[in-house]
């Protein structure tokens, strides 16, 4: 695969970093656009930007960091290490704290934002996903399928043995729950329900993926892979605050 996309200047550009500066940057054109026509604030969404990012950033350091915590305990250094090692549900759950947190600072609905960004996050997502095919991570079991796909030596993924590509899957529903979000947002009978079907689809559809993964280094629990068990909470959450929402909506109406 191509990690590396090219050099300038000494200073080499890769794939994976490329393709998530692409995703975050069509979804925040995506958001403003998408604000503006419903006559939302836009102004703050670039303060807005910063907290969700700063959150989402040291959420993802601190679930890798949890899942292994025996490494991080015997070779604390890891610690310093910023540029590998993230966990995307750490960045969801990390995001999502600190927008509420903004919201709550400057006093906007939480809802109505939470559920004019997520959208983006999932198409951010699918692009993102297609820099990991490129680098080899999140790869999938080894497999004798046709679908298998082999990675050349300088990839993440192990050299010369054909996998399923997790990678393009992921990706694949990603794009597909972004554009289902799109056309659920027109619908929606309250705030918040956007953002509770987002929980709820892609908990489902994380913990489908996780049984064809193959890199052992995200850690487990029990049985289940450390972001199935997380995808539990996350729908269990994610049916709360739909439920939730649309009964307040209700409640406030009459």
């Amino acid at each position: 695969m191509y990690n590396e996309l090219f050099t300038f200047g000494g200073i080499t550009i890769y794939t994976y970093g490329f393709l998530i500066a692409i995703g975050v940057g069509l979804g925040y054109i995506i958001v403003r656009k998408r604000g503006k026509n419903l006559g939302m604030d836009v102004d703050v969404l670039d303060d807005l930007a910063l907290w969700l990012f700063g959150f989402g950033f040291l959420g993802s350091k601190i679930l890798y960091w949890i899942t292994i915590i025996d490494q991080v305990i015997a070779h604390p250094v890891i610690l310093l290490d910023f540029m590998n090692g993230y966990v995307v549900y750490g960045g969801i759950l990390g995001g999502i704290l600190g927008g509420y947190l903004f919201c709550r600072r400057r006093k906007i609905n939480f809802l109505a934002y939470f559920d004019l960004i997520i959208p983006s996050v999932a198409l951010a997502q699918s692009i993102g996903r297609l820099g990991c095919f490129f680098a080899g991570c999140c790869y999938g079991s080894v497999t004798t399928s046709p679908i298998g796909v082999i990675f050349p030596a300088n990839s993440l993924a192990p050299a010369g043995v054909s996998v399923i590509p997790t990678q393009l899957f992921s990706s694949a529903f990603d794009l597909l729950l972004f554009f289902v979000l799109l056309f659920f947002a027109k619908r929606k009978k309250a705030d918040g329900e956007v953002a509770a079907l987002y929980l709820i689809l892609y908990s489902v559809g994380r913990f489908i993926i996780e049984f064809f993964r193959g890199d052992l280094i995200r850690g487990s629990v029990g049985a289940l892979s450390t972001s199935q068990f997380i995808s539990i909470f996350v729908f269990i959450l994610g049916i709360v605050l739909f439920v939730g929402c649309r009964k307040f909506k209700k409640n406030s109406s009459n």
